[in-house]
């Protein structure tokens, strides 16, 4: 099969021929419809994420089940499927509270880049290739664990269904799960990526008001006023506080920092008034940290909340996502970008790098529309 392969850290990706092992027992193999652009391959890409390498790239995907191994029982060949990128035990306490992402099976792929056994299914020219949060969708088949997949109506768009699996449920999760009491108060957006974005639909749902989109491309904050955002601010071209100022004379309650660096969640954190809180999404580089100011944050009752997977019960919420996406409430479909062949991953991330305007995806095996 076609995979997309990264040897080492700055280099761009190689599209090879990969071969690819029958799963094992708990695990599928996929045949891969869509998978999606998203900044955190760029982060293992970049080397400010550690990957094993050589790696298949790709974590947010849907594909159809072709193959089962030995015991699997939650899936079977012909299903549709969306791909986890934290598995589920189901048995632990993160588990059974409805709190999947912070399941410890997570852990073990990251530490191995394997499989949930910590051994890989990919092979290139004899040498074992590692495998990405234990997915690799970035080829024409992958094998996962039946752990780290969901079936969905078959009838989803492909394109949908990829970035329901991430991008989606990461910030439409957030604001419905950990902002779900921001009905009626203000929340500054930071960064209208795809993560942004779906934030935005999000806290439209939840009836946040005023929603204030903050980025540095005017087509992306274009984007976010189209999705839901009642504001939308350039932070090169504006002073944000001035601005937020001006748009309402109420202090923020909310925010939610999408991009994950040390300026943006500082200023996640300064741009709340007293008693508001800053939930942080976005992932930065491996030991990145930020300054927080110490007397605002006491003196104000100021909170800052990590969130993960937009917090979310994946296999309750991810459902219900698709479903309000079916129901005209979520439009997913707005939110995408660019399609990609295979064999133009590399164009699809210099363009997410140049700032492409919403989710990219590619379609293994397909013409580019």
């Amino acid at each position: 099969m076609k995979a997309a392969v990264l040897h080492r850290p700055g280099a761009p990706l190689t599209v090879e021929d990969v071969d690819l092992d029958d799963p094992g027992p708990g695990e599928v193999s996929l045949r891969v419809l869509a998978a999606g652009v998203c900044h955190s391959d760029l982060h293992y890409m970049n080397g400010d994420l550690n990957v094993r390498l050589p790696a298949v790239l790709g974590h947010e995907g849907t594909g159809i089940v072709e193959r089962v191994g030995e015991g699997v029982t939650r899936v079977r060949p012909g299903d549709t499927v969306i791909t986890l990128w934290r598995p589920r035990c189901g048995d632990c306490e993160f588990c059974t509270t409805g709190r999947p992402a912070l399941c410890p099976l997570g852990r073990v792929q990251a530490a191995s880049n394997g499989l949930l056994d910590g051994t890989q299914r990919l092979n290139l020219n004899g040498e074992k290739v590692h495998h990405l949060m234990g997915v690799s969708c970035f080829a024409e088949q992958c094998v996962v664990s039946e752990r780290s997949v969901l079936t969905i109506d078959p009838d989803i768009p492909p394109e949908i269904a990829a970035i329901a699996g991430c991008a989606v449920v990461t910030g439409a999760g957030a604001a419905l799960n950990v902002m779900k009491d921001a009905t009626g108060e203000g929340v500054v957006v930071i960064g209208a990526g795809g993560v942004g974005l779906s934030a935005v639909m999000g806290l439209r749902l939840v009836g946040a008001d005023p929603i204030v989109a903050v980025d540095t491309v005017d087509a992306k904050l274009d984007k976010a006023l189209e999705l839901g955002a009642t504001h939308a601010v350039n932070a090169h071209t504006h002073r944000l506080t001035e601005e937020l100022t001006r748009i309402s004379p109420k202090p923020m309650a909310w925010s939610l920092d999408a991009v994950g660096t040390p300026q943006t969640l500082a200023q996640a954190i300064e741009v709340v008034g007293t008693g508001g809180t800053a939930v942080a999404l976005g992932l930065g580089k491996v030991g990145a940290t930020a300054a927080v100011p110490i007397n605002p944050l006491v003196q104000q009752e100021k909170r800052l909340i990590g969130s993960l997977y937009g917090s979310a019960n994946t296999p309750v919420d991810i459902p219900k996502l698709v479903e309000l996406f079916k129901a005209g409430r979520l439009p997913l479909d707005k939110l995408l970008g660019e399609q990609y062949e295979l064999s133009a991953i590399n164009e699809a991330y210099a363009a997410l790098s140049r700032g492409a305007t919403g989710r990219a995806v590619i379609i293994p095996g397909h013409q580019r529309s």
